[in-house]
């Protein structure tokens, strides 16, 4: 899409919400009505892209964008780069090309990490990790961390979001892939988890199931269904992860070591025909979310500000809704949302976010590219 062909102003719909201070996992639910403000403006700074599902910033202040079709972008300069090199990447529903992260000694060792869907023998696909360098426009010294098994020729829930924490493990999201009732509440199965990783792809001698003989040794939480956004909190360094339900029953979670989140076992959502297929939403050794959306908003792309640039939204947190088409603010309350307000509605599905290094707000959206958030002076 045209810059050109983009509304001039950035709408900002903002809606209170309310919730009982006794249960963090109630829904919030717009309120009739709503304001209309113009204190930001936008700007495509990227135009032309499909489903940018992943992007970083380089140090130079470039950006490298993954597009799920299976091409990744280096653009620097007002030019888009086409990088070669890249793995095998098979397209299959929503899987392709996914998340991409930088190591954070990036500038002394140069690693860059992939999340994709790849085959073993082109009869079906799972989420691989990758990392690998850039040189000359070209990924070198490729090395897969992960790969899940057994492929499937399912199309949905391949995840997949990359973090770093405080203490350099890499953690890495992978959806159930469809299969419901089989992998999410086993640990002796890749799907419905999120996994731990030293930097190099070892397996830290501390994860909760390392013991476990017949365990998946990389896994650090279970009972996933989804999880397409996952980034660091930036004061107390522990791993925030938010997961698709099915209709309704979108989570958030703080994800701890060898904690089991319930899927499908408890939920907030039904099936998609309307029927159910739990009658509990609670039950004695499976974490409650912080928070749940119902209706779902497809939630992916999840990012903490932290910047000046933004009084209003310093010290919360923007999740995107690809279903209803805006970046959500999650004003917190410690480890509370207690308001949440509609940012840039109705532009197009928001598939990423970043914090870029000036400090500004970055935001994939599908089939318009990535749109810097600007405050009105």
């Amino acid at each position: 899409m045209k810059l050109s062909k983009l509304p001039i102003a950035l709408l900002i719909l903002f809606s209170a919400f309310s919730c009982k201070e006794s249960k963090t996992t109630d829904s919030l639910s717009f309120n009739n009505s709503t304001t209309k403000t113009g204190n930001y403006s936008h700007e495509v700074v990227v135009p032309d892209l499909d489903i940018p599902w992943g992007f970083i910033f380089l140090p130079d202040g470039s950006m490298l964008i993954n597009e799920k079709s299976g091409e990744l972008i280096h653009y620097k300069n007002n030019k888009k780069t086409t990088i070669s090199g890249l793995p095998e990447i098979k397209v299959q529903g929503q899987g392709g090309l996914m998340d991409i992260e930088l190591h954070p000694n990036y500038n002394d060792n140069g690693w860059i990490y992939l999340s994709y869907a790849s085959s073993d023998d082109g009869n079906g696909a799972n989420t691989t990790i990758m990392r690998c360098k850039l040189e000359n426009n070209a990924l070198t010294n490729k090395k897969v961390l992960y790969k899940a098994t057994p492929d499937s020729k399912r199309g949905q829930h391949f995840g997949s979001r990359l973090a770093f924490d405080n203490d350099g493990y890499l953690y890495f999201s992978i959806g159930d892939r469809g299969n419901r009732d089989v992998n999410p509440q086993n640990i002796e199965r890749d799907g419905g988890k999120i996994y731990r990783l030293h930097d190099d792809g070892r397996i830290p001698v501390d994860n909760p199931f390392v013991k476990d003989r017949n365990a998946k040794k990389a896994i650090y939480s279970y009972g996933h269904r989804n999880p397409q956004g996952m980034v660091k909190h930036p004061k107390t360094g522990k791993l925030w992860a938010h997961e698709h339900g099915p209709r309704g029953g979108d989570e958030i979670n703080i994800i701890a070591p060898g904690k089991n989140y319930g899927w499908p076992v408890i939920s907030y959502g039904i099936n998609y025909s309307g029927t159910k297929f739990t009658e509990i939403t609670e039950k004695a050794g499976m974490e409650q979310p912080i928070h749940q959306w119902t209706p779902s908003i497809a939630p992916s792309g999840m990012e903490f500000v932290t910047s000046d640039i933004y009084p209003e939204f310093k010290g919360n947190l923007l999740v995107g809704s690809l279903k209803f088409q805006y970046l959500d603010l999650c004003v917190l309350d410690g480890n509370k949302i207690v308001e949440e307000k509609k940012l840039i509605e109705g532009l197009g599905r928001v598939r990423s976010i970043e914090q870029g290094p000036d400090g500004y707000i970055y935001v994939g959206v599908e089939n318009v590219g990535i749109v810097k958030i600007i405050p009105k002076k």
